[in-house]
């Protein structure tokens, strides 16, 4: 059996990494095709202005793409320090996508941000927007790769196992690509993006005309980024209730747990909009619910009944013993592997192979396992709900909240009174924050709500890791949290500096400070 505290570290470094580079990317994602408005309105009008605003955010948007490029190396090379078994185990498959990205994607993306920065003064004003537009497809279509790639381990498709290698290889690309996880989870990452890269450039412009430094470009920067960040949102919201939908269906005990349903309620269940979980007793405190919306929202039905935590804790114990049957057979057709009766027992039931697993945490001969082990395997199989719970609500409040801003915003901004609300700026500024907050939670729901499977229903977490000692993790734990706290320092210094300084960075001699 693997130590329980090699799984936790190698975890928690991992999600560490993971949430720090995560500090980046959607800002790169959102104020990529941001640029690419606000070249493309150059372009149309010829108002210096729009260029201005492309130079100067693609400044902000060239630091945060090299600290993004910095933390998300390392992340890559984690699969194979950290988590080797599941780098063999899933390679064929998960190697694909994250191989297309570094060839087609990061190339493209790192090419044309060359040209973005130097090619203004030595090509056209079209050629220069292709660069623009080509480095944007870039930044998503790197978010598309390494999305296939985690979709494909939250709803596996396009592959099977293989006995003799005891290895899951690929059998359709185009069904793992296709994957509605995959499409689904990168329309909602990029469109999260969006949102931040908007909301990024109104607190900035907000701050702007608060200290009445350049009006004229935080203006068009305000009212350009509040009327991309309203279609953003929507988008957001169209595409977290599809994920929503998916979740319902595919992963039953994570929406379960994002909703604090212990039990089956009649079809359609109400939505909590308040509870205290107690994972302990498996019961809720001072629950207040809003009928039938969870059950329409989570189903689109009146009639499908969503189980509760309980139930579905009663099933996987019955799939974790037919689990013990899988690896008993698996045993068996190894040893024998041209025996075709024992290789149609193990395929009847290898869809339960993976919960027979799950006895590896406690045990290393699985039919060995106790009554007592059945149960805490089938009690693993559901994540913490408190913070699945709160964590999915923080995203969601976050997310209305920037809706509702950028809707005013627009508002304001187009009847050209922003200038008379100096609250509603000073609150946009403090609220600056609240997209990387709503991102940081729904990655939390997403891969915490995962746990225990690293790929869903197929390889537990506790068996994915490398063969490292604590004191390996221990240490390049720390190291990674030192020098990544080090390069956020570093990036929230520059992107300060250049914020503060605004428009006047860009030497035009038309600009606040420049005047001075």
């Amino acid at each position: 059996m693997i130590p329980s505290d090699l799984v936790d570290l190698s975890r928690l470094q991992f999600a560490l990494t993971a949430m720090y580079h995560f500090l980046f990317v959607p800002l790169t994602l959102g104020l990529s095709f941001m640029l690419v408005v606000m070249e493309v309105t150059y372009v149309i009008t010829g108002k210096e202005v729009y260029k201005d605003m492309t130079r100067f955010w693609g400044k902000l948007f060239g630091i945060n793409f090299a600290l993004g490029v910095a933390t998300g190396i390392t992340m890559e090379f984690q699969f194979g320090t950290n988590w080797a078994y599941y780098s063999h185990y899933v390679g064929d498959i998960f190697g694909a996508p994250l191989a297309i990205e570094g060839l087609m994607a990061f190339f493209l993306e790192s090419t044309f941000i060359g040209l973005f920065f130097f090619g203004w003064n030595r090509l056209s004003k079209g050629k220069h927007l292709l660069a623009t537009i080509l480095m944007a497809l870039g930044s998503n279509l790197s978010a598309l790769w390494i999305l296939v790639a985690n979709g494909w381990m939250m709803y596996p498709t396009g592959a099977e196992f293989n006995f003799e290698t005891m290895r899951m290889e690929m059998t359709n690309f185009w069904a793992v690509f296709t994957s509605e996880w995959a499409q689904a989870k990168f329309v909602h990452t990029i469109a999260a993006g969006y949102m931040t890269g908007s909301f990024f450039v109104m607190a900035i412009s907000a701050y702007y005309l608060l200290k009445r430094q350049d009006v004229k470009f935080a203006t068009s920067s305000f009212r350009l980024a509040a009327a991309f960040g309203i279609v953003a949102t929507a988008l957001t919201l169209h595409m977290g209730d599809e994920s929503g939908f998916l979740v319902t269906r595919d992963q039953p005990t994570k929406i379960a747990a994002m909703e604090a349903v212990w039990d089956t309620h009649e079809a359609p269940a109400p939505m909590t909009l308040f509870a205290l979980p107690n994972d302990e007793e498996q019961r809720n405190a001072a629950q207040i619910d809003i009928p039938w919306v969870f059950g329409l929202i989570g189903t689109r039905s009146f009639s499908t009944e969503i189980p509760g935590i309980k139930q579905l804790e009663a099933q996987a114990e019955e799939r974790i013993k037919n689990g013990q049957k899988a690896v008993a057979a698996l045993e068996k057709l190894r040893a024998d592997p041209k025996n075709e009766t024992l290789r149609t027992e193990f395929k009847a039931l290898e869809p339960d192979l993976g919960f027979g697993l799950l006895l590896k945490r406690y045990v290393a001969d699985v039919s060995q396992a106790t009554p007592e082990m059945i149960k805490a395997a089938a009690r693993d199989t559901t994540p913490q709900v408190a913070p699945m719970f709160w964590s999915f609500r923080l995203m969601v409040s976050c997310g209305l909240a920037l809706g509702l801003i950028f809707v005013l915003g627009l508002v304001f901004a187009v009847k050209n009174t922003l200038a008379t609300k100096p609250l509603f700026l000073k609150l946009t500024l403090l609220a600056l924050p609240l997209p990387w907050i709503a991102c940081e939670a729904g990655w939390f729901v997403a891969e915490y709500g995962r746990q225990p499977w690293t790929i869903y229903n197929i390889l537990p977490t506790h068996l994915s890791v490398s063969s490292l000692s604590t004191g390996d993790l221990i240490g390049s734990l720390l190291g990674f949290f030192i020098l990544y706290t080090l390069m956020l320092i570093a990036e929230m210094w520059l992107m300060v500096r250049f914020s503060r300084k605004g428009p006047s960075t860009l030497g035009t001699g038309r600009y606040h400070f420049e005047a001075k």
